[in-house]
Parts: structure tokens; C-alpha cells; sequence
């Protein structure tokens, strides 16, 4: 009798269970009771009246799908009134709107690489600018976590060659950014394009939140082009590609995530303009949410507890193994507190965390009780 062909799935998840990486889906209840410090809504906007009346709105007028892909039939006047704001917003002369920040970061990176390219990644990059990597068929040199000196010894080995250097600006595992500044000089220096992430850095950080590239004097910028997603601090889902008009061209004819992925839902375009909107009329909501995750830190490395410091929203606190940091988030949501649990692979060292993101919504008593928790339980307390 032949052999199934899907036995070998068999032996994987055995080892993924002796190894403690086994990862489950738990469907949550649209009300709950628990404290949450693990979901990205970091200006706490997903539930804003403003912004569920804006999906809605939406809904009601363009439908409940896009109905194909954005050079088809899924490009609606709501989409283009998006990208106009978000541009605006942001500092940068265009955008353009996908379904989710990964599939930004494919157009992106693939589009604005290719087989005779050069890409120079960072060694703590998410996943979405890896596959980017992967995809756009480019010799990508993957240089140390946020190492300038590599970025420009990388570049100087290939002179007057076509590159591109790509960085998160916060990055998803510890929340440190990226030195944008001396990673752009060195871009100017060489001829090279700059694509930072910015997922973690709108609504954070910036000037009113817009952004890791407004803080650092980079948005709109020439040789500069920004990835953002919509399902963070704008409380919806999608993502976009801003930079120069050329640039938004370009992918709009040559990036295969936009050109044959159906449209961004009108409702999630609906709630991420309505997000924007509120962003603009609340340029304090930046900072609160910045406050919060000071501290947050604050209170666990005075209980000796090892948090990085954080430059956004991300705060991390190591766990000494894999098993223990499932145990420790465990441990935490039967106490009535949600946490993140990063553990290999998501963790580019190795090193397995707990992971807390701070919201601008919550009240200096849930962080004091969110802190008595995670110190409380903590591996050996």
C-alpha cells in the first residue's frame, strides 16, 4: 500500500513539540475581561466609535469586498482619498494602498531590486522584508543588526552597483530603532535607495506620529521610500508604499502582490482613514503611548527583570528558555493579563521573550496591575 504522503508532517510536529515550539490558535471572544498588552492596536483606535463607523460606512457604500484586484475593479474612490491623506500625513508625494503590510513589503522590496541588484537587509528585519529578499532574486548581503559600519562596507565591496538597503525602523522583537540617520548618509554617499518598515514607528513616533521617518528628517526624500501597515496604531488592516510619485508608479506596473491581489476591503480602508483622521485631530495619543511603554520598562528592570529599553511601543523581557516563556504568558493570561510570547524562530538570537506593547488607552492602574502580574509570575519569583 503507498505511503502517505503527508506522514513526514508527523516527525515535524514531534520535534517542534520536544522543542517547546508549538504554536496554537486561540480564538478570542469579542468581549473579554483580560488585560491586553499583546495585540498592536497601540492607540488603542480598533474599537473607536469614529473608526468602526467608518468601516461601516464603507461597507454600506462600496460593499463588503473590493471585487478584484486594484487595476481591475478594486480601486475605489476611497482607496485614492487614502493614499492621498496618507501621503500628506506622512511627508511623502505618494502612496500606495495593499491588502496587508506583508504584501507592502513584497512590492516593495522585489520591485525595487531585482536579478542584478544588490539588497543589503538587516540581520532583525520581520519576515515579510526576508521573503522580499527571497523573492526579488537579488543578491541580498544580510549585515548585523543594526551595524552601519557593515551597510557600508557591504556597499563599498560593490561600487556602482544598483542597491538597496533595507531596514525596519522599530524593530518587532526588542522595539530598538534602526539609526536611520547614519544608515541614510551612508545610502547617499554610495548611490543606494533607503526602504525602512515602518509598522512599528507610525502613530509612535514622529512628530503627531507620522512616523520614524519624520522624526529622523528622511520623509520625502528623493532616495527614500516607506512601508507602513494599517493594522497597527491605525486599528484596521492593510498596508501602503509611500515615496516619490516614480517610485508608487513603478510598483503600481511592476509589483506582483498589487498588481494580482484582490483590493484592500472598503471597510478596512473606511476604518484606516477614520484612524488617520483621529491621529491628526489627537497628535498627543504619540506621546501617551511612548510614556506607557517608559514605564512599563521602568517598573521591570527595577524588579530586575531583563527588558530592553524601548524606542516605541515594544517592550520585551527575556525568558531563559522557550518552554518557560509559553509557561510565564500562560501564567500571566490565568492572572487576567494577554502578553506576546516570541520564541525561535521569531527571535533572530534565540533568545525566547515574553513581548508587551504598550497602549495609549490604558490607565496608570492597568499598567500598575499589568506590571504586578508579569513580575509576579515570572520565571523563578
Amino acid at each position: 500500500m503507498p505511503r502517505n504522503p503527508f506522514d513526514w508532517i508527523d516527525e515535524e510536529s514531534r520535534r517542534r513539540e520536544r522543542a517547546g515550539l508549538v504554536r496554537t490558535l486561540r480564538p478570542r471572544p469579542a468581549d473579554s475581561a483580560l488585560l491586553d498588552l499583546a495585540s498592536n492596536d497601540y492607540l488603542g483606535l480598533t474599537r473607536r466609535a469614529e473608526v468602526t463607523e467608518g468601516a461601516a460606512r464603507a461597507a454600506r457604500r462600496w460593499g463588503a469586498g473590493a471585487t478584484g484586484s486594484r487595476l481591475v475593479t478594486g480601486s475605489t474612490e476611497l482607496h485614492a482619498e487614502l493614499e492621498r491623506e496618507l501621503a500628506d500625513f506622512c511627508g511623502f508625494e505618494a502612496a500606495l494602498v495593499l491588502s496587508s503590510g506583508y504584501a507592502a513589503n513584497l512590492a516593495a522590496v522585489t520591485a525595487l531590486s531585482g536579478r542584478d541588484a544588490l539588497v543589503v537587509s538587516d540581520a532583525g528585519n520581520h519576515a515579510s522584508i526576508v521573503d522580499g529578499c527571497r523573492l526579488s532574486r537579488a543578491e541580498t548581503a544580510v549585515v548585523p543588526h543594526t551595524d552601519v559600519e557593515a551597510v557600508r562596507k557591504t556597499l563599498e565591496a560593490h561600487p556602482g552597483r544598483r542597491a538597496l538597503v533595507v531596514t525596519d525602523s522599530v524593530f518587532s522583537v526588542d522595539g530598538d530603532a534602526a539609526p536611520l540617520r547614519d544608515i541614510a548618509d551612508v545610502c547617499r554617499e554610495h548611490g543606494a535607495g533607503l526602504l525602512v518598515d515602518d509598522a512599528h514607528g507610525l502613530g509612535v513616533l514622529g512628530d503627531g506620529g507620522r512616523g520614524a521617518l519624520d522624526a529622523a528628517g528622511l520623509a520625502g526624500e528623493d532616495g527614500t521610500v516607506a512601508t507602513l501597515t494599517l493594522s497597527k496604531s491605525l486599528g484596521s488592516q492593510g498596508g501602503a508604499v509611500l515615496g516619490p510619485a516614480r517610485v508608487i508608479d513603478h510598483l503600481v506596473n511592476t509589483a506582483r502582490t498589487f498588481i494580482f491581489d484582490t483590493g484592500l476591503a472598503p471597510a478596512a480602508a473606511g476604518a484606516a482613514l477614520a484612524s488617520l483622521r483621529v491621529l491628526r485631530g489627537e497628535p498627543g495619543l504619540a506621546g501617551r503611548v511612548r510614556e506607557v511603554a517608559a514605564t512599563l520598562h521602568r517598573g521591570l528592570t527595577d524588579a530586575g527583570l531583563a527588558s530592553a529599553r524601548p524606542d516605541a511601543a515594544v517592550v520585551s523581557v527575556q525568558a531563559p528558555s522557550p518552554d518557560a516563556a509559553l509557561r510565564w504568558a500562560a501564567d500571566c493570561r490565568a492572572a487576567g493579563l494577554v502578553v506576546g510570547c516570541f520564541r525561535p524562530p521569531s527571535v533572530p538570537d534565540g533568545i525566547s521573550r515574553i513581548r508587551l506593547t504598550a497602549r495609549a488607552d490604558l490607565t496608570d492602574r492597568q499598567i500598575g496591575t499589568a506590571l504586578a502580574t508579569i513580575i509576579g509570575t515570572a520565571p523563578g519569583s
